[in-house]
């Protein structure tokens, strides 16, 4: 009987249980969906905000680049504007002076008619004149007239070389006069700004933090990157830049655009730097390419061989006593369009050689002959005609003037470097004593490259390391002093550092 109703017992409990247990259940699942329903809505609210935020700063964005736009279409239509108006001067005043030339030739045509009318009154009564003398004389018109001839011969000869000095210190004084007025107008139709070229460029960075990248470990990035490009690199405290000396624009613009992808990269190490500056020349290359067709398109100038446009381009980064090479050609360009074209002369063939007329000054390699001599020979190489090649080579007085053109592009080149702060004197002779300095150490054997920086205080030497010892480096870098010392006038002391490493290159394929 007890175990029936302990048995009872067990089940009711056990029944009990199970009911209490998915009471229990069923509160805790009803609490996780009301739990899940809450994070929904709070991811769902999160969601939204973050949806909202990112339309605000995209509409942001879109409203920036549309006042961005509107800024430059407003700045466009302004520059649009000047130019109708400088334009509608130029009409007015074209209008007015065809106004004063219609005027002054109705003038002309009644002086022409008055002294017709007089040369025929003048006329009759001469031949009334004779007629009333031959009757008085009883001589023929004919035997009147050679008398009078021959005792007038002498008298008529004196009167006539009177006359013609007269003649001509009247044209010597106009052609004076006419000469100042078309170079005046001539330089005041072509006024540029000037700037002159620095051996300096500043790379401004984001944080000083960079700076101790491009330096690397114990200055291994600094000197890799000076190796290749020749540019010194000096890092100071001056706050987020650095700066890039070198004599050598080229080498300056290599130096500065290969730090830059350096930069943006992020990967700083000598194997790579190597690898930037390789691909930065080649890129820069393409780029004179670039420059040399765009200033022949600009000044409609065309048929030029491939490698006299690249000298052209080239000139963008030559200065000559500080200016700019490439601005000064293109000013000598236009000055002599327009001054050929007062004087009535071929205005392409006068503006194409006042453009190659320093095209001396950027041959790959300097042999030692004057610029405008070597100029003359390149164009010469290159097909240019006679006339251009004379204007090139004539332009300093070395050879003789044969061509109209050639007197033009001397007085154009004067103009454009007289200009007041075009040009200063001591950064040419600076320039040519640097590159003075790299010539003579490239004279010697198994030297591979060399680099004047430091403003020339130093001297930096790259060797082949299979050509040269280590006891004949000792010596070369002695060689090199002396004959800086013995041979060339500079200001302090010049430090030669000469530069011999062993490098072995192999490759996985």
């Amino acid at each position: 009987m007890n175990v029936i109703f302990g048995v009872i017992g067990a089940v009711i409990g056990a029944i009990v249980a199970f009911v209490v247990q998915g009471v229990l259940l069923k509160k805790k699942t009803e609490k996780v969906l009301v739990d899940a329903e809450k994070e929904g809505e709070t991811i769902k609210k999160n969601k939204i905000i973050q949806a909202k935020e990112r339309f605000l700063k995209l509409k942001e964005e879109h409203d920036k680049k549309i006042k961005d736009r509107e800024r430059k279409l407003q700045s466009t239509e302004d520059r649009v504007r000047n130019k109708e108006t400088s334009l509608s001067k130029k009409i007015e005043e074209a209008n007015r002076r065809e106004k004063q030339f219609s005027k002054n030739q109705l003038a002309l045509d009644s002086k022409i008619q008055a002294y017709e009318s007089k040369h025929n009154d003048l006329e009759k009564q001469h031949a009334k004149i004779v007629t009333e003398l031959s009757k008085i004389s009883g001589m023929s018109a004919e035997d009147a007239k050679n008398g009078l001839v021959e005792s007038l011969k002498d008298e008529a000869r004196t009167n006539a070389m009177a006359h013609i000095n007269e003649i001509v210190e009247e044209a010597k004084l106009n052609a004076n006069k006419e000469a100042r007025k078309i170079v005046i107008q001539t330089i005041q139709r072509v006024a540029t700004e000037q700037a002159v070229e620095n051996s300096v460029s500043v790379f401004n960075i984001e944080t000083d933090e960079v700076k101790g990248r491009i330096i690397g470990r114990e200055g291994r990035n600094i000197r890799a990157l000076e190796a290749a490009t020749g540019v010194e690199i000096i890092v100071d405290d001056t706050p987020e830049a650095i700066i890039l000396s070198c004599f050598d624009p080229i080498r300056r613009e290599i130096a500065r655009l290969a730090l830059h992808q350096l930069v943006s990269d992020g990967r700083i190490h000598p194997a790579r730097i190597e690898e930037v500056v390789a691909k930065t020349k080649k890129q820069l290359n393409e780029e004179i390419a670039e420059t040399g067709r765009r200033t022949c398109i600009d000044l409609g100038i065309h048929g030029l061989h491939a490698e006299l446009v690249r000298m052209i381009g080239r000139m963008k980064y030559r200065s000559s006593y500080g200016q700019n090479l490439l601005q000064h050609s293109r000013e000598v360009a236009n000055l002599c369009a327009i001054m050929a074209a007062e004087l009535g002369l071929n205005v392409k063939l006068a503006k194409r050689a006042g453009l190659l007329h320093d095209i001396g000054k950027v041959p790959d390699e300097e042999p030692e002959l004057p610029h405008a001599i070597l100029g003359m020979k390149i164009a010469e190489k290159y097909g240019e005609t006679p006339d251009i090649c004379n204007a090139i080579g004539a332009h300093h007085d070395e050879i003789e003037m044969t061509t109209l053109i050639s007197p033009i592009v001397q007085v154009c080149d004067a103009i454009s470097g007289a200009r007041p702060g075009a040009r200063r004197e001591i950064v040419e002779s600076y320039i040519k004593r640097i590159k003075d300095l790299e010539s003579l150490a490239l004279g010697y054997d198994g030297v591979n490259t060399a680099y004047a920086i430091q403003a020339g205080r130093e001297l930096r030497v790259l060797v082949e390391s299979d050509n040269i010892s280590d006891a004949r480096a000792d010596e070369l870098s002695f060689e090199i002093s002396q004959r800086i010392q013995t041979e060339m006038t500079y200001p302090g002391q010049v430090k030669i550092t000469l530069i011999r490493e062993k490098r072995a290159v192999n490759y996985a394929k």
